[in-house]
């Protein structure tokens, strides 16, 4: 009945695996992937026909962390998984961009690929997995995928690169790459790193791709022995006939266009080349559809572009190719914001704010390995008025979430130690004017609010975008890309860093992938770009304003024994409610000790600070305190002590004269000032007070 199919990989000495024909055997393809005792499936189906007058390929990409994997349930109210969590999507999008460009021109039945973990070890970690197993599934469906592709996980520890590090080596690294391809060229990578070289990446793409191709050369036998035929007979393209006259008619217009520098002009003349070629070609006798003329338009289009500059090394806008557009910076343009920056490059601009903050102030997770709370985060916003158009307002959409995520793991990397800086850190990127990489925008302009808002910064970060164009042999790297030549070229290579290194770097790929060539060319281009625009905003702002603004909180910190946290919280947290009453400033303890005490108000802040040294403070041995009288007994009276912890002063050490009656000499609730002369080996505190009065006097 079953006609189970398993095939196993070795990768870094440890195995990953695939099985199909026994789960979700109605997809199209469905395979369940295993690395250890993590378990990802993943499922791809496909529409039999095409909807009537689609113009584009419709990819639908779901993953989904089961909760029950890691024998779990979610903490809140609902217990069920609803909409995707921030981390769920990013991995969904990166599933999606290092397939997407394998499926075949002219494929436009609607697809979608689901991926969810199943079982989750805690060591395994299921991304790469998760990209692994959709492509598998693809691999052994009729859909037409034009070959497999593979993804592995590249950390950096002690000078060694490691291919799908264990959750624990991660934690260690100075490198998180995820690295996607097929076996002869890279398609997607995105990563992170603590300023390593260009030199230093490229070496861990170059062992990663080689355990990519491992996997991608058994996948391809795997096709080859189970897969089924591939639904070649939906693959519908315009006639060439068409496309040749389309560009034949079209050329000399569309070369006039793409000389015009100002994008509004530009595509306005576009819109009119467009409209000729369908009243041409949308005759009443005319076998043609609107989606083949603009396919066709828009062939020509990008045949012409890319010759221009690769024969004229000139852009659309003028530029040569590793030009960078003007820059315009402006600080502090908010002025009741305790940070804030207006970053224009070209027609790209973006309003950064920083906004500082205690620990409640944090963004709260939670996903299969643990709750916690991230003390810095970066918003991205991208309305559609920054690009001139009438569209949706809501949540973020995918791509927001995204372009945000990559410029706050950018940004990450220079952020000073809460030690040293104690402040919760939200960042906004709001994108006000959009032509060509708004995500680098954000982090030239985040990083210029956080030096505005005085936030210490270890080394200010730029990001660029670079662009692509490859004719058989010929290339060319394009800095600073546009729109236009991000949707027609081969390449959208964003990379972060300073002069020394880099932060981050996200490549996606429009062809059948790239070489170390290529990409070596590029960083090496990407890196003199972006001294550029480091060098411009160090002119605008050459460090971090040393005041914070009077409209920021202030924050000092104090660290006590872990051990003592209870004794700040209280039982119920009635302590830390206390002293919030008392003293009106917010406060926040950490697993560590550290406690973050937030104030306007630098009398409330000290009253605070000495209410919790108070709690927390170790009663030391011939040390002097001024304590509470807290019961009198007959054979003397105990004083309360920092920390709490009460001592006895017997009543033969209240006074140097014989004392008849305790209650004679000190009274319940009076302040009475006592050295400590003995602590025992059960914590019980002898304190005596005649020692502090002079010889023979009364007490």
């Amino acid at each position: 009945m079953f006609k189970r199919h398993k095939l196993t990989i070795p990768i870094n000495g440890r195995e990953i695996s695939f099985e199909t024909g026994k789960i979700a055997r109605q997809a199209n393809g469905a395979v369940m992937a295993r690395s250890g005792e993590t378990m990802v499936l993943a499922t791809a189906c496909a529409n039999s026909k095409a909807a009537e007058g689609i113009d584009f390929f419709p990819l639908r990409v779901d993953y989904q962390e089961k909760f029950s994997a890691a024998g779990k349930t979610l903490g809140g109210f609902i217990k069920r998984e609803g909409r995707p969590a921030e981390r769920e999507i990013l991995l969904s999008r990166l599933i999606d961009r290092p397939l997407r460009p394998m499926f075949q021109d002219g494929f436009y039945n609607e697809v979608q690929l689901l991926a969810y973990v199943m079982s989750y070890d805690g060591i395994h970690t299921p991304d790469a997995l998760a990209i692994c197993a959709a492509s598998a599934a693809l691999v052994i469906s009729d859909i037409p995928l034009i070959k497999p592709i593979a993804a592995v996980r590249m950390a950096y520890i002690d000078d060694t690169f490691i291919v799908n590090p264990t959750l624990e080596e991660q934690k260690k690294s100075r490198l998180d790459l995820m690295i996607a391809g097929n076996d002869e060229a890279i398609l997607m990578i995105e990563g992170f790193c603590d300023f390593l070289t260009e030199e230093q990446i490229l070496t861990a793409i170059e062992e990663g791709h080689a355990a990519i191709r491992t996997i991608c050369e058994h996948l391809l036998t795997w096709q080859e022995q189970i897969g089924k035929p591939k639904m070649k007979a939906e693959i519908k393209l315009p006639p060439s006939a068409l496309l040749k006259e389309i560009h034949s008619l079209s050329a000399e217009k569309i070369t006039e266009a793409l000389h015009i520098v100002e994008k509004e002009k530009r595509d306005e003349a576009f819109s009119a080349i467009t409209a000729e070629l369908l009243e041409k070609f949308l005759s009443q006798e005319s076998s043609y559809t609107k989606n083949d003329v603009l396919y066709g338009f828009k062939k020509a289009q990008s045949t012409i572009m890319r010759q221009m500059i690769l024969k004229e090394n000139r852009r659309m806008d003028g530029r040569t190719t590793d030009q960078i557009r003007p820059i315009d910076i402006e600080q502090s343009i908010l002025p009741r914001t305790h940070g804030s920056s207006l970053f224009t490059r070209g027609e790209t601009q973006a309003l950064a704010v920083c906004t500082l903050g205690g620990e409640t102030m944090g963004q709260r997770f939670e996903d299969l390995n643990a709750d916690g709370l991230n003390r810095f985060y970066l918003q991205y916003s991208f309305p559609p008025f920054s690009v001139g158009e009438v569209g949706r307002m809501g949540s973020p959409g995918r791509r927001e979430i995204g372009h945000g995520k990559l410029a706050e793991r950018a940004l990450s990397m220079a952020l000073p130690l809460q030690e040293h800086f104690p402040y919760t850190i939200r960042l906004e990127a709001n994108i006000t004017e959009s032509n060509g990489s708004s995500s680098m925008a954000s982090v030239c302009g985040g990083c210029l609010a956080m030096m505005d808002a005085g936030v210490p910064i270890k080394r200010p970060v730029a990001g660029i975008a670079m662009g692509l164009i490859l004719e058989g042999d010929k290339y060319a790297i394009l800095s600073d890309i546009l729109g236009s030549e991000d949707a027609l070229g081969d390449m959208d290579f964003k990379v972060t860093g300073d002069s020394q290194g880099i932060t981050a770097f996200q490549l996606d790929i429009k062809i059948e992938g790239i070489n170390l060539h290529i990409m070596r060319a590029a960083l090496t281009q990407a890196k003199q770009g972006r001294i550029h625009i480091l060098n411009k905003m160090l002119d605008a702002c050459p460090k971090s304003n040393e005041q914070l603004s009077q409209y920021a909180p202030r924050i000092e910190t104090i660290q006590i024994k872990p051990s003592k946290i209870g004794t700040v919280i209280g039982p119920g947290g009635k302590q830390i409610r206390a002293i919030i009453e008392e003293t009106g400033v917010q406060i926040d303890i950490n697993d560590s000790g550290i406690v973050s005490i937030a104030s306007n108000n630098q009398e409330a802040m000290e009253k605070a600070k000495a209410i919790i040294h108070h709690l927390t403070a170790e009663v030391e041995l011939h040390k002097v305190y001024k304590g509470r009288v807290t019961s009198v007994v007959a054979f003397g009276c105990f004083v309360e002590l920092p920390g709490g912890k009460e001592g006895l002063c017997h009543i033969s050490e209240l006074s140097h004269t014989r004392v008849a009656n305790v209650g004679d000499v000190v009274k319940e609730g009076q302040m009475l000032e006592v050295k400590v002369m003995e602590i025992n080996d059960r914590g019980q505190v002898k304190l005596s007070h005649k020692v502090l009065l002079p010889a023979k006097q009364h007490a």
